[in-house]
Parts: C-alpha cells; structure tokens; sequence
C-alpha cells in the first residue's frame, strides 16, 4: 500500500469513529478524532487508563493550536522557536475538542508534528488527532512497531503500514505546562 492509499484509509477509519495505531513524530500512537467523545472513550479503554489522565493530540501546524485553544501565550511560540525535539505543549482554555479529553483544569496537551507522515495525516484528517503511547497504560511504551502487543493491535479498527519496519529506539516528547499566568511548569524533560 502506498503513502497516501494509507493516510486515507486511516482517515476514512477515523472519520467512522474508529481508533487508529500510527506512526508519530515520536513513539508509535493509538489515534482517534479528537472531537469524537466515543472515539477518544474507545482510546481509554483499550489503553485501560482511566478517563480522569488527559492525553496528547497531535495538528499540523500553529493555527490550527489557535483553534483548539482560547488564548495561546507568546512564551509557546517562543518555546516552539527553540525546541531542538518534539515538544507538547499543555495550553489552558481547551476548546472544540471532546470534553474526555481534556485535563480537570480544562486544559489540553497539544504539538505540532514535523515528522512526514503523521503531519500530512493530520493535514488531511483537517481535525486535531489524539496521540498517546501505544501501550496499556502502567506498560513501557513501545519504542519501535515491533514491540507494540497484540493486545493493542488486535484493539484497534486500522493500523498504519508506514514505518513499521523501523527498528531505532523512538522516544517521547518533552512536555512543558504552560499557565494562563505565564508560568511554566517542565512536566517531562
């Protein structure tokens, strides 16, 4: 299957409602549309995590941060100049996503990926995607697609054929908590 044949595939899964294992900037991720509340509930529970953990989404570019959240401080376009690899960001004021998804204090974790694929899926997907660790949760995260288990595998509606040969060790991102006060808070470094 080819590239593209692939991006749309996982969309057409995603704009279904379903949960889609994919290829990220980072780590492998189990993904969804991050405005379905099913989606993003299917999400927790192949994770079996509880829904009270915020997760991760992914977009593809900085407007579309903008849309998904109130009011973006000038320190995370400064902190995104500068970040030297993949960075999440945590904004306050989460909007336009679905309500399990957010942290209690309504707040979002989001970054915007450079990495090929999961960039034009995003792109194509047109919404933000959600993007946590491949893994039940309490498990090492996978590092590469070989070392993903069946039992996620076997969880999800679609899995992406790109990039599953790679065999390198994939890391996460680093995670910085940015307040509506201008605070930041280096939640994974």
């Amino acid at each position: 299957m080819d590239f593209n044949e692939d991006i749309k595939q996982a969309c057409e899964v995603m704009q279904r409602g379903g949960v889609i294992l994919y290829p990220t900037d980072t780590i492998w991720g189990i993904g969804c549309d991050a405005t379905n509340e099913a989606a993003v509930q299917r999400v927790y529970e192949i994770k079996q995590r509880a829904d009270s953990k915020a997760l991760i989404v992914l977009t593809d570019s900085e407007p579309k941060v903008e849309f998904y959240v109130t009011e973006v401080p000038d320190t995370a376009w400064q902190l995104l100049d500068v970040a030297v690899k993949p960075l999440t960001l945590i904004y306050p004021g989460a909007r336009n996503l679905a309500p399990n998804l957010l942290a209690e204090d309504g707040s979002i974790a989001i970054r915007i990926t450079k990495e090929t694929f999961s960039q034009q899926l995003c792109r194509r997907f047109k919404k933000a995607i959600v993007s946590t660790s491949a893994n039940i949760s309490g498990a090492p995260s996978p590092h590469n697609f070989s070392e993903i288990s069946d039992e996620i595998k076997n969880a999800v509606d679609y899995i992406v054929k790109a990039r599953q040969e790679e065999t390198g060790e994939s890391l996460p991102s680093s995670i910085i908590k940015l307040e509506a006060n201008g605070t930041i808070k280096i939640i994974r470094e």
